[in-house]
């Protein structure tokens, strides 16, 4: 398609191609362009060739003039030229003779950075009546198919169509950067021996430092020099005729747009940067009125903070932040690469329980409220039983269990733990608090004892007992401007915004052509096929990730408790036919367990946070049905059949809630068959895992039976291939196609909604529009009433998991 319309912009660019003389041609601009259009930048902000402006991300002007007579104030020939995002306009005034006259033109672009195109209009002012001037109409495309490579044609008509002018660039870059590039440009006309024609260099020697020459057809040649400082820069151009005499000099200033500089490297200033994380850190967000901070965000602004020379250090308030425990250590984790580069750390923190204050440790300094508090309690994991209520309300529950770890349902069959449950659940908070004493211990330099003892005998601290202990630094609220943040209170600190860091300021020119992209699919949530994970839309997704060329590899972030078989298969088996085309990098989040774990399971990598609920390989099912419930609340059935267990499902239906429950219960011998396709699905469920991972079954079923593991120990049995995060995951997925710098995009699936009504929704409407979790649960279990589950407890889940809103 992009080679189509490539060819039909051609085609109109070339449709006559005799030269002009009403409109100011391009080989008048060439005392202005020290190359064709597309060999260095923005060439002349879409004056010309349109297309360019797709490349232009900020407001930026170059103003230029042209002198013959060493008097630089003469502004008689000089042009302005003025770019942003798909938007240029420029003016170019002449003296000729003596007439004066100015050519504008408007542009704009669209389309991608692989093949752009665009459209100019232009007209004259001034002294007409002496020179001919026609209004224009400009034609151009860009086609750049990758880093090394770039054609450009541009066609030029009156509005008449009865003069026209039409070029051809090309553009090689031999290092696929802005260090070398060099272009040659034709300019067609009726005459072909004797058509204008240029070839040329462009050196960007230091960052900023641009060197250039350009030989024409003529003998003809000029040198260029561009120094940028930032967000100005000047430039100078000498041209010469074909007996190496000087014609004049091009002399040009530039404001706005931040471009690279060699003063980057050789000065360094001492800022900081402020980041409030109240509010929920999410996974995507909507694309319109959704300002929420999002994990893969933080984590791009993090890296660019830790590469940024003039950021000394970053300052963080906690206070009102809510996320899980996992996302809170891949922050952390990242926090302490800053650290490691040098950074300055200061996290502000009110009231802190164990997990935020784990969080907090890798500061240089922590400021706690002075009336906050901090509450270091230790870990507990805790559930509801319901088997009596149950009983109470006259519903009966059937939990078919033939794996001893599978303890999914016993929350509605048992009045307490199972003995294996209990070991499993104590196995994780074991391994979450060495975690945390670990890394508080080393970041805060405290002793595992007084850790201990503050756990096991203060709990809860004020801030002023805090600050005696040494478990935070200074006392202070977030918004006091006398703050002392690093005992330097007397000098002044300088603030700049995350829009002002190197990394998101400098221009794109750097590079040709779409860059390289690596998918994330999230999958978060239950294992269905119309929720949660939503198995039914997501493998499209998978499937659009597969076909994209651009992709080269793709990320599974998988947050779930597990479900529906069906649904973590699709997924599954949709991934396992791209393995081997394109790296599959699997990274698992708060829980990954059951059927999160066979979504998992065929990634050429699965990587996992240390604190992460994974494994769980078992299935489960369970069977609800009335005792006396429907008699208590007066509801009758009634039903004709045809099938000896037609009527196994069928019960009454609870007004409201949409819930059916059945009338009776199994059969000795439908009972008999359910375990027996249990069994079954376990034994595939075990091969399943045995070919994803390459380990004989038999070792596969010595680590399944349902057990959760925390990551941690799912590294030593093999369950996964690396303690990380999200980003891990991508810089598993750079090594994989050979990316060794930032120039890679990142592409997020699925696609967001443009916006969430729910938060526009007036207020009575937007409270019973709110996803009720533990509705949601209920609802999900009856729905899924007597199916196998691959599905690990729901406690085991934070709240961000259970709403799909929260993604």
């Amino acid at each position: 398609m992009k080679i189509k319309i490539f060819v039909i912009v051609i085609l109109l660019a070339f449709s006559s191609l005799y030269s002009q003389s009403s409109f100011l041609s391009y080989n008048d601009l060439s005392q202005y362009a020290r190359t064709s259009p597309g060999a260095m930048k923005f060439g002349l902000y879409g004056f010309d060739n349109p297309a360019l402006l797709n490349y232009v991300n900020d407001f930026d002007a170059l103003f230029l003039w042209s002198s013959a007579n060493d008097k630089i104030s003469n502004f008689d020939n000089s042009a302005i030229f003025i770019g942003m995002k798909n938007f240029g306009l420029g003016v170019v005034q002449q003296k000729i003779g003596a007439a004066l006259i100015a050519d504008y033109r408007v542009a704009s672009s669209f389309g991608n950075r692989n093949l752009s195109v665009g459209v100019a209009y232009g007209w004259s002012t001034g002294d007409k009546h002496l020179i001919s001037r026609s209004n224009v109409f400009t034609l151009g495309a860009l086609y750049r198919p990758s880093n090394i490579f770039s054609i450009g044609v541009v066609g030029t008509s009156t509005s008449k169509f009865d003069e026209h002018e039409s070029i051809i660039e090309l553009a090689v870059r031999p290092f696929g950067n802005e260090k070398l590039a060099i272009f040659s440009d034709y300019l067609f006309n009726e005459n072909y021996e004797e058509a204008p024609w240029s070839v040329g260099v462009a050196v960007e020697a230091l960052p900023g430092v641009r060197l250039t020459t350009r030989y024409f057809n003529t003998q003809s040649l000029n040198f260029g020099v561009e120094l940028s400082l930032g967000n100005f820069g000047f430039t100078t151009q000498s041209n010469f005729d074909n007996n190496q005499k000087l014609l004049n000099n091009t002399y040009g200033i530039r404001l706005g747009a931040y471009d690279r500089n060699i003063l980057s490297k050789l000065v360094t200033e001492k800022n900081h940067v402020k980041i409030d994380l109240k509010g929920e850190i999410k996974y995507q967000r909507f694309q319109l009125f959704d300002d929420s901070k999002t994990l893969i965000t933080l984590l791009q602004q993090l890296d660019a903070i830790k590469n940024d020379p003039d950021i000394e250090g970053i300052e963080i308030n906690t206070s009102g932040i809510a996320t899980s425990r996992v996302m809170l250590w891949e922050i952390r984790t990242k926090l302490q690469e800053l650290k490691d580069n040098g950074k300055k750390i200061v996290i502000y923190i009110d009231n802190a329980n164990i997990d935020l204050y784990h969080f907090a440790s890798v500061a240089t300094k922590i400021i706690m409220d002075p009336l906050g508090m901090l509450t270091l309690e230790g870990f507990i994991m805790g559930k509801t039983f319901y088997k009596n209520t149950l009983e109470k309300i006259g519903i009966g529950f059937d939990e078919w269990r033939f794996f001893e770890y599978k303890s999914a349902l016993e929350t509605f069959s048992r009045e307490t733990m199972s003995d294996r449950d209990r070991q499993q659940r104590q196995g994780l908070i074991d391994d979450s608090y060495e975690l945390v004493k670990s890394e508080i211990t080393s970041s805060r330099n405290i002793s595992t004892e007084k850790f201990e003892d503050i756990v096991n005998n203060e709990v809860v601290l004020l801030a002023a007992d805090a600050l005696k202990k040494g478990l935070v630094d200074s006392l202070g609220r977030w918004y006091d401007k006398n703050l002392d943040l690093d005992n330097s209170i007397l000098r002044k600190r300088n603030y700049v915004s995350m829009n002002d860091l190197e990394k998101f300021k400098l221009p794109t020119d750097n590079y040709w052509g779409e860059k390289p992209a690596i998918a994330i699919v999230y999958a978060l949530g239950v294992c269905a096929m119309d929720e949660g994970i939503s198995a039914r839309t997501l493998v499209n997704d998978i499937e659009a990730a597969a076909k994209n060329q651009n992709v080269k590899a793709i990320i599974l972030r998988v947050d779930s408790p597990g479900g529906d078989a069906l649904a973590s298969d699709v997924i599954a088996e949709a991934l396992k036919q791209v393995k081997g085309k394109k790296p599959i990098i699997v990274s698992q989040g708060s829980v990954a367990a059951s059927g999160g774990y066979w979504l998992s399971m065929y990634g050429d990598t699965i990587i996992a946070a240390p604190n992460t609920v994974t494994g769980s390989i078992g299935v489960i099912g369970g069977w609800y049905y009335n005792k006396n419930l429907k008699e208590d609340l007066g509801f009758t059935t009634d039903y004709v059949k045809l099938g000896n267990h037609a009527d196994l499902g069928f019960g009454m239906t609870l007004p409201l809630l949409n819930i059916t429950i059945p009338d009776r219960n199994l059969t000795e011998e439908e009972r008999s068959k359910m375990e027996n396709l249990l069994r079954k699905m376990y034994d595939g469920f075990l091969d399943k895992v045995s070919l994803g991972r390459g380990k004989a079954k038999e070792d596969v079923a010595k680590i399944a039976e349902g057990k959760v593991w925390s990551g941690t120990d799912a590294l030593q049995i093999g369950l996964i291939d690396k303690i990380g995060g999200l980003e891990t995951a991508i810089n598993i997925a750079k090594e994989k196609i050979g990316i060794k710098d930032d120039n890679f995009q990142i592409l997020q699936y699925p696609k967001m909604p443009l916006i969430n009504f729910g938060s526009i929704i007036p207020m009575p409407f937007s409270i019973m529009s709110e996803s009720n979790s533990e509705l949601d649960q209920l609802k999900f279990r009856f729905k899924k009433n007597g199916d196998p589950l691959l599905m690990t407890p729901l406690d085991l889940l934070s709240e961000d998991f259970l709403n799909v809103e929260a993604r």
